[in-house]
């Protein structure tokens, strides 16, 4: 889609006085800005960190997205978290370290290469393994850069010199050293268990790796008959064909429809085998007819029955998803259809009771999009419980401490009670198993009783064998074969936070600085997959968690508030609102949607024109930005903050020091959201305070001193002062904008960035409560008066005596010091401050009233207006108020309104039907003003 123009149309609040012109174009380019600024910053290095360098350490491993990815709002609501955090610390003075990297994603690069081979009408076993991964490398290289360049379009500030990659050489030799070491303490070992298998891409996947999914099915009831006597059991099973591999049926113990049963024995349909009936307690007995048919080699609890009871295990199904010779005559059948075919069969020969429709949870692999079958296996797996506890030590010391809180209790609950991890995938793209099987010893082929030998190499794994056998086996020369089988990819992820510091090495420079690293931040969906994968690695190599805080954010949600995914085809593809508005833009308007560490956001979006209302906002405050910035310099007289220096306290006027005091307090408070992870509160914050008091409020107040050449040098110190600071406060959320505003205003050199600034030192000698509580009623007190006069329907160069009636002292003092501002921005023909009794012993005829807290404003008008057409129109304005009044009240009234509508309709319609109240109160006040 083309970038489309980006106007900027110069706001009352900035419109510019004549002045010198200004460097800065009319219109603000965000796509052209963005570029230069990324690559100024990446050629010169700014974000490449000396570990020898001063200041404070502060580190960030980005967790790696996956090298077929493509740019998502995930990633973007991710980036623009950490880029936020990284910037802030870097202001701070902090030593910084935001290091980038992507991953080899196995299963993920295996599917695409196996689908362009299948394309050629060819298999990987064809090329063989070297050719493959060179196919697999030459892919990585052509393609695999995607997310890369779409990463640097946000604007990250990460150190891409330092780019890793999960199959990079360092990362490598990481991961052969770590499983190693584990296999060297007993915690690594290889052996036959039931595995959540996936026939589509032919590999074992994690309990991770498996989404359930909930699906239409059926509930098959089938009658088992006893081997003596004319009796039955009555089971039922979703998975008809796994009942060929059956080997008992349980009830539980203690139900005594069954107790006479336990020990006898029935004849499994179809098979002809004579299997038992156990009693375990795994069985509800409440649960159907409270009998369970027992496949221990496909089922996961099954399995765990057949090992309490010491039951085989028939498999009857091979790895491609079909039949094998032990399913009999349903052998090389697909599993569907052997599930049909078997029921068919029961039903032929009287076993089949009945068929339910049934709603249930099926185990789809997350890469092969199938149902995952549950087959035993020899795989390679990692004794987990003992690296568990050292994290549950760890976790009591709040070690990691998580933002927010609840989600330490997640993270608990997964490392109690923990399975035992299988880490080897049927895969060739990946960390290959650094072992190597004696071949020789069992006829040059791998089988489950060969010999291996765990090592770093060959030849330290030859070494080892030989050392084993003597130099050969039975006469014949050693033959050793590494195991084919590749590591899951969250092995090598695991080890991301210290392998990419230069771990094992003891004595890598960035190791020893950055680690452990400051915090994660990640979404809450894998703190499963990743989060306690790394800290329990990290436990085990180095000692230490490798991170102090974890901070968990939400989820991107669409317009509707719905999860985005693939499958409902709902995303929002955020390179196209980086387009149409900026990535400064989007990236402040993600951050600023959050209310809450851990919230989930809401974007707007409409997909007929692929816009968004809330990446636009974003947008216009940009422009805000650059229109404030572009009125300063027309009006600085060619200075800049540092030759304009500070200020003399003597001179600084009510809104100058109003100003500062905010400006104080803004600093303050944003400084410890920032720290704090408040991202969104101090997005907030800072939009509030840009937008409302510097632009609006502060630049209207000082326009005509900035005139006047005995005044203008105050003015021009303090403008000067308040936009340098509030541009290095705002660069963490709007890098490349508050970069080229900030040059502009300093006159800074190319080679100096505001991104290498440090944060402005905080005022506190400028912070006046009181000040700041008058201030904000006289803002108030203006307001009111250009709402009378829009009231009054007086021509904006129509001047009105303004009259404020107030028993505050403070706010009366305020007031009288602002006269020459309020007559200015109220077109006031004169301004009058009273108390209470000099307003009473005064009164004014003919005045429209408005209140503001303990201030009345008053507005007399006789002489000035048409008093019969304002009366008109006050009438008119109660009748239309008392015409929705009417309207709204008998919707509330209705039953079916106001007790069928959504909670959010109704509370719109109450909340309308008091603004209508209250506005007709108003118009009838002010009517009765008038008399």
């Amino acid at each position: 889609m083309a970038r489309l123009p980006v106007t900027t149309a110069v706001s009352e609040a900035v419109t510019a006085t004549p002045a010198a012109e200004t460097a800065l174009p009319k219109t603000y380019d965000p796509v052209g800005t963005e570029a230069r600024w990324q690559r100024a910053w990446e050629s010169s290095g700014a974000f490449h960190p000396d570990p020898a360098a001063e200041g404070e350490p502060f580190s960030i491993v980005i967790p790696p997205p996956n090298v077929t990815g493509s740019l998502h709002m995930g990633h973007a609501f991710n980036t623009a978290l950490i880029d936020t955090i990284v910037r802030f610390q870097r202001l701070r003075g902090k030593n910084v370290l935001c290091l980038p990297g992507t991953d080899h994603a196995s299963i993920a690069v295996q599917t695409i290469l196996e689908k362009q081979l299948k394309a050629e009408g060819k298999r990987k076993e064809d090329l063989g393994r070297g050719a493959f991964l060179e196919k697999a490398w030459e892919w990585k290289a052509q393609s695999g850069g995607t997310i890369v360049g779409q990463l640097r379009r946000l604007g990250y500030s990460v150190d891409w010199r330092r780019e890793r990659f999960t199959l990079d050489a360092g990362c490598s030799a990481a991961v052969v050293e770590a499983f190693n070491r584990l296999h060297e303490q007993g915690l690594i070992y290889r052996g036959e268990y039931l595995v959540n298998w996936c026939p589509a891409s032919g590999s074992a996947v994690s309990d991770l790796e498996v989404e359930m999914k909930e699906v239409d099915g059926h509930l098959w009831h089938f009658r088992y008959p006893l081997t003596a006597g004319n009796g039955f059991l009555e089971v039922a099973t979703t998975r008809p064909e796994t009942l060929l591999g059956d080997t008992a049926v349980a009830v539980n113990p203690k139900d005594p429809r069954y107790a006479d049963l336990v020990g006898q024995t029935l004849t499994l349909p179809l098979v002809g085998r004579t299997i038992p009936i156990v009693a375990d307690d795994h069985v509800d007995a409440a649960f159907g007819t409270g009998c369970v048919k027992v496949t221990p080699a496909h089922d996961p609890n099954d399995f765990a029955i057949g090992q309490r009871h010491n039951l085989p295990l028939i498999t009857v199904m091979a790895k491609d998803g079909s039949m094998n010779e032990a399913a009999g005559r349903f052998a090389g059948l697909d599993r569907f259809e052997a599930r049909q075919a078997v029921v068919a069969a029961m039903e032929a020969e009287g076993f089949l009771v009945k068929v339910e429709d049934y709603r249930h949870s099926v185990p789809f692999s997350d890469r092969g999009k199938v149902p995952v079958e549950p087959l035993l296996s020899t795989q390679w797996f990692v004794k987990t419980e003992p690296l568990a506890a050292r994290c549950r030590e760890a976790l009591a010391q709040a070690d990691p401490r998580f933002v927010p809180e609840r989600w330490s209790k997640v993270y608990r609950d997964w490392l109690t009670d923990i399975r035992d991890w299988c880490i080897s995938r049927q895969l060739w793209w990946g960390h290959r198993i650094p072992a190597w099987f004696v071949v020789s010893e069992t006829g040059g082929v791998i089988t489950d009783s060969t010999p291996y030998v765990v090592a770093r190499d060959e030849a330290e794994a030859r070494a080892k064998a030989e050392a084993q056998f003597s130099g050969g086996t039975h006469g014949h020369p050693l033959v050793l074969e590494q195991d084919p089988d590749a590591l899951d990819t969250w092995f090598s992820s695991g080890l991301w936070p210290f392998s990419t510091l230069g771990w094992p090495e003891a004595d890598a420079p960035d190791l020893a600085r950055w680690y452990p690293t400051s915090v994660l931040v990640t979404g809450f969906d894998i703190i499963f997959f990743w989060v306690a994968r790394m800290t329990m690695m990290a436990g085990a190599f180095t000692g230490q968690m490798p991170f102090r805080d974890v901070y968990i954010h939400g989820l991107v949600r669409d317009e509707h508030n719905r999860k985005m995914s693939k499958s409902a085809g709902n995303g929002i593809d955020p390179l196209l609102l980086i387009d149409r508005y900026g990535a400064d833009a989007l990236r402040f308007a993600l951050v600023r949607e959050v209310a809450g560490a851990g919230q989930d956001i809401r974007l707007d979006y409409d997909r007929a024109s692929d816009t968004s209302a809330t990446v636009e906002a974003s947008r216009n405050f940009a422009n805000k930005l650059w229109n404030v910035t572009r009125f300063a310099l027309m009006n600085l007289g060619g200075e800049t903050p540092a030759s304009l220096g500070s200020p003399d306290p003597a001179q600084l006027q009510l809104a100058d020091r109003w100003i500062l005091s905010r400006l104080a307090r803004v600093n303050r408070e944003t400084a410890e959201r920032y720290g704090s992870y408040g991202l969104g509160e101090a997005a907030k914050g800072l939009y509030e305070f840009a937008w409302n008091e510097v632009c609006d409020w502060y630049v209207e107040l000082i326009k005509r001193r900035l005139q006047d050449p005995l005044q203008q040098r105050t003015a021009r110190q303090v403008l000067a002062r308040v936009l340098s600071e509030l541009l290095l406060m705002l660069h963490p959320l709007m890098p490349h904008l508050s970069e080229e505003l900030w040059h502009g205003l300093t006159g800074a050199s190319d080679t100096t960035f505001l991104a290498l600034q440090p944060w402005p030192a905080l005022d506190a000698a400028a912070l006046d409560d009181g000040l700041e509580a008058s201030f904000s009623d006289l803002i108030e007190a203006i307001r009111v008066v250009r709402n009378l006069r829009a009231v009054a329907g007086l021509k904006p160069s129509q001047g009105v005596p303004v009259r404020f009636v107030t028993g505050r002292a403070a706010l009366a003092a305020v007031l009288q010091a602002a006269t020459a501002d309020i007559t200015a921005l109220t077109r006031a023909e004169s301004v009058q401050v009273l108390d209470p009794a000099a307003a009473e012993a005064n009164p004014a005829a003919k005045a429209l009233a408005g209140v503001s807290g303990e201030l009345q404003v008053l507005l007399p008008i006789e002489g000035l207006v048409d008093l019969e057409a304002l009366r008109a129109r006050l009438q008119k304005d109660i009748a239309k108020a008392d015409k929705e009044i009417q309207g709204l009240a008998g919707r509330l009234a209705n039953p079916n309104f106001a007790g069928k509508a959504p909670p959010e309709v109704v509370a719109e319609c109450k909340a309308n039907l008091a603004e209508a109240e209250a506005q007709a109160a108003l118009a009838r006040k002010r009517l009765a003003d008038l008399g």
